[in-house]
Order: C-alpha cells, then sequence, then structure tokens
C-alpha cells in the first residue's frame, strides 16, 4: 500500500489549491478576451460546474473513499453521540452489562474447563483416565499396577502421569493449618513441562517403595505466605501429617497444580500414599482403584484411536488378571468432562451460562437497538434533509452502522474490565470445604479477546441493522411534514418496529426466569430429599492421625481416649468414628465381593463400596437398622469377620432370604451378615440406590478417621469443645472445622446452588434491561402521542381510561412476549436435564411464577408513562401542534 493515499487532509488542501488554480485562470482569460471581473467569474464557474461535484468525483476516482467516508462518519457519529449523553451513556451501560457477562462466561469457560491448568504444557491433547466397570455407570479410579502396566504398553501417549487430591496438616511453630495436596507419580513435573523455580521436581524411583521418600515439592504461594520466600529453603525440612519431609523444590509461580476447584500448596511422591491416604498401603493393591490419572497423546493421535488402545490393555489386564480386573475397562474424558475433579461438576453450569450469557446479549442488544430506533424517528427530519439533498439510501444505512460500532467499541472495553474484575467471581457462588476457599480462575488470553471480538462485531449488527433499515426507508416528501404518533395501534409512525424489539425482550426474559425458576425448584427437590441418615444434631469433623507418628496400637488408644472425653462433653448423645463421612470429597474402600448362593454372570464382577466405621455408628449418624444389630467393641482385630450390608446389596445377593447371618467375602476373606442397614445416599444426594456395605472399624484399620458426634449444642459451642479436648490429646494436631450434616448435604448440592445464583443474578438482570426497554417505549409512545391524548381528553376521555389505554398497551406487548418465551421455553428447557432432579422441563409453577413476575414487571415499567399521560394539559397540548 502506498502510505501517501493516506494523507487525506494534505491531498484535499491540494485539491481545493488545484480547483482555485483552474477557475483563477478560466476567470483570467475571461477579463483578457474584455469580459467585466464579475462577469469572468461567473462564466468561469458555470463552465466549470459544480465545485462539489468535481471534488468528489475526483475523490473517488483517488481510491481509499470508503476510508475518508468511515472517518466522517466516524467523527459525525462521536458528534451526535456526545450531543446525547443521557442516551449514551445508558446505551453504553445496556451493552457493558450484556456484552460483559458473555466476556466473564467466557473467561470461566478457557480458565475453568478449556486450559484449566496454568503453565501445564499441551493441554489440547491432554485426557483424563479413569476406570470402569460392566454394570456400573460411574467411573472409578486407576489401581497403581494397572497404571504402571498401561504406561508400558502404550505406544499412542507421550505420557501418563498421575495427580490425586488430599488434605494434610501442616505443623508450624505454634499452630497447625490444613492444606490441599497431591499425591503425584515421579514423572509428574516433566510431564507436565513445568519445571520448578528454585531445586528440583521428583526423580525417578521416587515413586516407589511405603513410604520411602519422604520429600515435597511447595508452592509458589505457600513459600511465599509461610516461609518468607526463603532463598535457601531447598534441602530444609517441614512436618506434614506428622512426617517430617524435605523440601526439594519450590513450584513457579501461577502454578497451582492439575485439579479443578483447589489450588496445591504442595505435591509429594506415590510413594508417601500410605501417610496421606487412610486404608493401608495401596501401590501393590491392584484392587485399590484411588487414582486420578492423566494421559497426553502424541501429536496427531486421535482420542479415538488412543480409545481403542487402551481398551486392548484393558481387556489384556481383565484376562491376566481375572480375579481383580474382570468386567473392567478405561476410559479417556476430555479435561472440561474430568469426573475425579469440579469440571465434571461445573460443565452443565458453565454451557447453561453461556445460553443464558447470549440472551442477555440479545436483550441489550434489542434495548439499545430500541433507542436508537426511537432516536432515529426523532431525527428523521434530520435524516430526511441528507436524502434531500443527495445522501444515498446506504450512506445513511453507514451512518447508522457507524453509530452502533461507536457503542459497541465503547461497551467493549467495559465487557473486558467487567471481565477482568470478575475473573474470579465464580468462587463466590461455592461454600468453603474445611477451611478452604475454592479456586476457580477465568483466563483472559487471546481466545477469549477474540471470542469477545466477534461477540462485539455481532453485537454491532444487530443493535444497528434493524434501526439503520427503518431510519434509511426514507419518504423525503411525508417526513418533512409534521407526523403524529399513536400510543395505539402499531400503524402510527414506526411503533411497530419499538414493539417488535421489545417483545424479543420479554420472550428472552422470561425463558431465563423460566429457567432459574426450573433450577430453583429442582434444588428445593434435592433439599427434600431424604439422605437416610440425620440431618439434625449431627456433626462430623476429620480427624487426620495417618503419618503423624502413630502406630495402629497408638491411634486405637487416640481414638478410644478422644471417643471417652467427647462422650462425656455436656449436651453430647453419642459419638462415633468411621473412616469417611457420606457426601465427602474423599473415595470409599472398595472391592470386589462374592456371597454364599450367588452365581454372577461370567462377564461381570461387582466392585462394591464400603466404608470403616466403630460402634455406635449408626445410631449417631442417624441411619436406621432393618434387621440385626450394630458393630459393638467386641468386634476387633481378634473376633471373626463381620459386617453390616445395605438393602439394595442384600436383595441381589438374598432375594427373598433374610440377609442376617449370610456369608460375604470381601478381598478373600469371608465375613458373616451381623445386620442389614437402610439405604442412604454415600457420595451424591444424586445417586440411585447401590449396593454398600460396612466393616468394623478394628477389624480392617484406618489410621486417619472422622469423628461422628450427635448433639443438641451449637456447632459453634460444640467445634470449640472439640477442639481443645483434641489439643489436649496432641498439640500438632490441626482442628478442622466441625460440620452439621445439613451442611453436608447443601455442600452436596453446591453445583445446583451455583446454578440457581447465577440464574437469579443474570435473570434479574435480564428482567431489569427488559422493564427499561418496555418503560422507554412506552414513554416514548406517550410524547409523541401527546397530541392524540390531548384530543381524547378534549371529546371527554378522563384521566384513568388515559392510564388504562396506555397500561393496557404495555400489558398486551407483554402478554405477547411471554406466550413467544412461553413457546420457545417448552423447547428449550429440555435441554436443561443435567441440572434438573425430579422437576419437569414443563413445571407449571415455574411457568406460572415467571408469567406473575413479567406481568408485574410491565405494570410497574409503564405506570410512570401511564401517569404523565394523566397529567397531560388537553388545552396547553392542543396549542403547542406537538
Amino acid at each position: 500500500m502506498n502510505w501517501r493515499w493516506l494523507r487525506t487532509k494534505r491531498r484535499n488542501e491540494e485539491l481545493k489549491e488545484e480547483v482555485e488554480a483552474h477557475l483563477w485562470l478560466a476567470e483570467r482569460e475571461g477579463r483578457e478576451e474584455g469580459h467585466a471581473e464579475n462577469d469572468a467569474r461567473h462564466a468561469a464557474r458555470r463552465e466549470f460546474g459544480n465545485v462539489a461535484m468535481a471534488e468528489e468525483t475526483t475523490r473517488d476516482h483517488w481510491g481509499m473513499r470508503w476510508l475518508d467516508d468511515f472517518r466522517q462518519d466516524l467523527r459525525g457519529g462521536v458528534r451526535m453521540l456526545r450531543r446525547s449523553p443521557g442516551f449514551t451513556l445508558l446505551a453504553v451501560l445496556c451493552l457493558t452489562l450484556g456484552m460483559g457477562t458473555n466476556a466473564a462466561v467466557f473467561s470461566a469457560m478457557e480458565g475453568v474447563l478449556f486450559r484449566p491448568y496454568p503453565m501445564v504444557a499441551h493441554q489440547e491433547r491432554l485426557m483424563a483416565l479413569v476406570g470402569t466397570s460392566r454394570g456400573d455407570s460411574e467411573p472409578t479410579g486407576i489401581s497403581w499396577p494397572d497404571f504402571l502396566d498401561l504406561r508400558k504398553s502404550s505406544t499412542l501417549a507421550d505420557e501418563m502421569f498421575v495427580s490425586k487430591i488430599m488434605g494434610t496438616t501442616l505443623s508450624l511453630e505454634n499452630r497447625a493449618e490444613t492444606l490441599p495436596g497431591s499425591i503425584v507419580s515421579a514423572n509428574y513435573f516433566d510431564a507436565i513441562g513445568v519445571r520448578p523455580m528454585l531445586g528440583r521436581g521428583f526423580l525417578s524411583g521416587e515413586d516407589v517403595g511405603s513410604n520411602a521418600h519422604p520429600v515435597v515439592v511447595i508452592s509458589y504461594d505457600l513459600w511465599h505466605r509461610l516461609f518468607k520466600g526463603d532463598p535457601e529453603i531447598v534441602g530444609k525440612t517441614q512436618r506434614l501429617n506428622g512426617v517430617v519431609h524435605t523440601i526439594v523444590g519450590v513450584a513457579p509461580e501461577g502454578f497451582h497444580g492439575t485439579f479443578v476447584g483447589w489450588a496445591m500448596q504442595f505435591w509429594v511422591p506415590a510413594s508417601m500414599e500410605e501417610t496421606f491416604e487412610a486404608g493401608g498401603y495401596k501401590l501393590e493393591d491392584r484392587d485399590a482403584r484411588w487414582m486420578e490419572t492423566f494421559i497426553r497423546l502424541k501429536d496427531g493421535v486421535t482420542r479415538q484411536q488412543a480409545q481403542q488402545e487402551v481398551s486392548a490393555i484393558a481387556a489384556r489386564l481383565a484376562a491376566t488378571y481375572p480375579e481383580t480386573n474382570r468386567g473392567r475397562g478405561m476410559q479417556l474424558w476430555r479435561l472440561w468432562q474430568t469426573p475425579f475433579n469440579h469440571a465434571r461438576t461445573l460443565l452443565p453450569t458453565l454451557e447453561l451460562m453461556l445460553v443464558v450469557g447470549l440472551f442477555v446479549l440479545l436483550i441489550a442488544c434489542a434495548n439499545v437497538g430500541n433507542l436508537l430506533l426511537a432516536r432515529s424517528f426523532v431525527r428523521r427530519h434530520e435524516m430526511s434533509v441528507r436524502a434531500a439533498i443527495g445522501a444515498g439510501r446506504a450512506r445513511l444505512l453507514r451512518q447508522m452502522l457507524t453509530e452502533g460500532l461507536i457503542l459497541a467499541g465503547l461497551a467493549s472495553g467495559g465487557a473486558l474490565l467487567v471481565a477482568y474484575l470478575s475473573e474470579h467471581a465464580l468462587v463466590l457462588f461455592f461454600p468453603v470445604s474445611a477451611g478452604v476457599a475454592m479456586y476457580l480462575p477465568g483466563e483472559l488470553d487471546w481466545r477469549v479477546l477474540c471470542a469477545c471480538a466477534v461477540v462485539s462485531v455481532f453485537s454491532t449488527l444487530l443493535l444497528g441493522l434493524f434501526p439503520a433499515v427503518q431510519a434509511s426507508k426514507i419518504d423525503v416528501a411525508a417526513a418533512l411534514k409534521t407526523e403524529m404518533a399513536g400510543v395505539v395501534g402499531g400503524g402510527h409512525g414506526k411503533a411497530w418496529a419499538r414493539s417488535t424489539l421489545v417483545v424479543v425482550q420479554v420472550s428472552l426474559s422470561f425463558l431465563l426466569l423460566v429457567g432459574a425458576g426450573l433450577v430453583m425448584r429442582s434444588l428445593q427437590q434435592l433439599r427434600g430429599i431424604d439422605p437416610g441418615f440425620s440431618t439434625r444434631s449431627v456433626y462430623v469433623t476429620p480427624i487426620a492421625l495417618n503419618g503423624t507418628g502413630y502406630d495402629a496400637a497408638r491411634a486405637k488408644n487416640f481414638d478410644d481416649e478422644l471417643l471417652r472425653r467427647v462422650r462425656a462433653l455436656p449436651g453430647v448423645e453419642s459419638a462415633a468414628l468411621a473412616r469417611l463421612a457420606p457426601l465427602g470429597v474423599k473415595s470409599y474402600s472398595s472391592s470386589v465381593i462374592a456371597a454364599d448362593g450367588y452365581v454372577a454372570p461370567a462377564d461381570e464382577q461387582e466392585t462394591v463400596e464400603y466404608n470403616e466405621v466403630g460402634p455406635e455408628y449408626f445410631g449417631t449418624i442417624g441411619i436406621p437398622l432393618a434387621a440385626g444389630r450394630e458393630f459393638s467393641k467386641a468386634d476387633d482385630d481378634n473376633a471373626a469377620l463381620v459386617t453390616v450390608v445395605n438393602e439394595t446389596l442384600a436383595a441381589k445377593y438374598w432375594k427373598g432370604k433374610d440377609a442376617v447371618g449370610q456369608r460375604m467375602q470381601v478381598k478373600g476373606r469371608w465375613m458373616t451378615v451381623v445386620a442389614v442397614a437402610k439405604d442412604s445416599k454415600y457420595e451424591s444426594v444424586r445417586e440411585a440406590p447401590r449396593a454398600f456395605f460396612y466393616v468394623p472399624l478394628r477389624q480392617n484399620f484406618a489410621v486417619s478417621t472422622t469423628l461422628h458426634v450427635r448433639s443438641e449444642e451449637s456447632a459453634q459451642a460444640l467445634s470449640a469443645e472439640v477442639a481443645r479436648e483434641v489439643k489436649a490429646l496432641d498439640a500438632d494436631l490441626a482442628a478442622y472445622e466441625l460440620v452439621p450434616m445439613g451442611e453436608v448435604v447443601r455442600r452436596a448440592t453446591a453445583s445446583q446452588q451455583a446454578a440457581v445464583k447465577m440464574l437469579a443474578m443474570l435473570g434479574g438482570l435480564a428482567l431489569l434491561l427488559a422493564a427499561i426497554g418496555l418503560y422507554a417505549v412506552m414513554a416514548y409512545a406517550v410524547s409523541q402521542s401527546a397530541r392524540e391524548l390531548g384530543l381524547r381528553m378534549a371529546l371527554g376521555a378522563g384521566q384513568y381510561d388515559l392510564l388504562r389505554l396506555v397500561m393496557v398497551r404495555g400489558v398486551k406487548l407483554t402478554v405477547i412476549g411471554v406466550a413467544v418465551g412461553a413457546a420457545v421455553a417448552i423447547g428449550l428447557t429440555r435441554l436443561m436435564g443435567d441440572l434438573l432432579y425430579r422437576v419437569s422441563p414443563r413445571d407449571p409453577a415455574a411457568f406460572g411464577a415467571a408469567f406473575v413476575v413479567m406481568i408485574v414487571t410491565a405494570v410497574a415499567a409503564c405506570f410512570l408513562p401511564a401517569w404523565r399521560a394523566m397529567r397531560l394539559d388537553p388545552m396547553r397540548t392542543l396549542r403547542s401542534g406537538d
């Protein structure tokens, strides 16, 4: 490109000088021929023709005319918007809210779903690997021996690594605190391409053996916050879960691990699994499926190709190890579907937010489009004059679109600011757990910026095109006359166009309100579920003894003394220990089982989860026993092995028989059923009834447990007393929060709660925008119809007749919008299946509530313009000729 063509101002000056020189020469020739000076000047101009047209023709031959026209349109648009600061501010604010909502959702999806692990290389080829079991729809982890065999046999993977979340106690000089961390394979940091900023990662072989390599890599945040950024930190020691670990590295700033939901504070090799995971040493147990595994595919390898190889290896393992792997497979999941962190939980909510964000944007564009349309009608005389002096329809269309572009450009900057300010806003919708807040950051990278640019262009066309087309349809003769608009009847002026945009706004707002109502109803259904245990007067808190120097004998003494002290506290009715509490984040133990008299299908091998519980557990947590007895202190490692099964397991294996007294084989050991417990919820409030069983804690001892307490005392008072007793027994133990079981259930529905909050917030925003749009239309209609209304009053119409006239018009538009929105909602709400529980997508209560809210909003939005119509002075209005 020749840059001299861009020197528009200089070229215009040169053109003017050239035209003036040409006219001067022609005028001089006329004077030389004997004409008078004035006659010579007029003759020169007549011969030259229209100067302005000649200049325009010359500019057309230059090329790049569009750039000059755009500059003029841009300058004119800015000048017109500056003349109406109230209109400009309202339009930019509406667009900023609409575009900012989408930018924030894009940022959240990028940071949580598509690229959730900052600094991790090649995330587009990274996938999660989970275990499957024939007949069971829920995914499981992978066992360490299966992981090693898979890594050795795979030819299509660049890397495979393990990252298992867990919590721990960090012991400091005079206090202890709980931190989230990860158990990882030794190749973890090399596999993800993250190099520690200080020290090193883990060496090959450091993930082998039982508690053989007590080394740790700490996060930048932990290094900076607790160790004051000590540059000599490598080689120093720190007590984690009571075990002294040598700090071998510090992760770089900005790296938070490979778990969606919490920022990891430290990483230990898999050899330290027994220190941080209750239930014994698992690295040699092929039946212990506890690991969260990732696989990075080689460049060019598709997911389908990798899945075929993984399935073939899993089938080979099933044939080689039928006792543990029969009927088991492996499946690859994309990062945003990962089942062992919050990605899969958040996916339906963020998908819904993307659709909702688009609806809010459409409402905002319709709102601003309505404002531009009303403004174009006010400027119709200006447009008529432009058309009369030669402006073509295309030029008028371009001018209106340019004003829309200016508004969208200003709003785009505001939208990016909204996205930046809301980068960590997603976590505000989720509760704090165990004193640790979730970590769900957004990500503003080039992909998000490109998406925002697309939204900006889309918004410009959407909000500017309709008003621009309407404004460009100028009937010059008619438009130069006074035009009177009417409140009633869509044929007066351009009322139909404004009404159409209002109907769009109302329809979309109604759709969002229905969605919010459905999710809220679903949450009510979830909260109304009987989880099978008491949610009142029962509290739980973890007691982390594993790795704190406690062997089994010492841990049993600690448990006995703690229970004795807690049971003696005022107001405590009972207390019991169990390895895990229901609906927690940790995984239950699991085992392949067999039952006397039951012959399993040849291709099926059921793996059932179980919990290790102590005496008084069922009475404390409130799970009724349908038959049999509770575990007692006599059910220890010297007694015969016993178990309590739930009703679903009993019905499957001993249908029609009394399960009490039957035998069941677990991990090669036969146990006698001593009771049948009622079914309850174990991992999710939405889960269907499934087989589950319990074993005595003393017969399958876990060093770290969860304390269950039944008491009518307040959580705050009881928590302080329990913490005091724990500290009295061991000052190095961190006092975890004492959580009511009702709160546990509430946290288990966190994704539904987040969806309700976000939908309610965005639905309220959409409702506000729709109300503004409806108010603007009715206010404009009243102002443009003042003469008509005055004439009606002069002919005998009363004030309340005018009130009714305006209100009926507004409510009519609302009813039409609701009808359209209801028709669309009937089809679209079926897509919300993942967020709904025991609620029909066509729930009449949700539709009815949305209808009432829209009508009330419409009445409120129309009342002020209607009140203004009532207060018109008919004589003054008719005289003014308004």
